[in-house]
């Protein structure tokens, strides 16, 4: 959705993402990016000394998902 100004509604859009991502589990086309989103982060925040595995599952995650609604 591009707004008059330009922007995109990018809340809107992570909001409707998020919703069916939970209501459809893994079926929805978003989950599996996201997850091994995650997963990718963990991982890195496993091996690198400053990230700790949640924020690296956080980073990940979120990551994957801004690459799947910039789409």
């Amino acid at each position: 959705m591009n707004e008059p100004n330009g922007s995109q509604d990018w809340v809107e859009d992570v909001k409707t993402e998020v919703t069916g991502m939970a209501k459809e589990g893994l079926n929805h086309p978003s989950t599996a990016p996201v997850l091994t989103g995650a997963a990718i982060g963990a991982v890195a925040g496993w091996l690198l000394p400053i990230v700790s595995l949640p924020l690296g599952l956080a980073a990940g995650a979120g990551f994957a998902l801004y690459q799947r609604i910039k789409k």
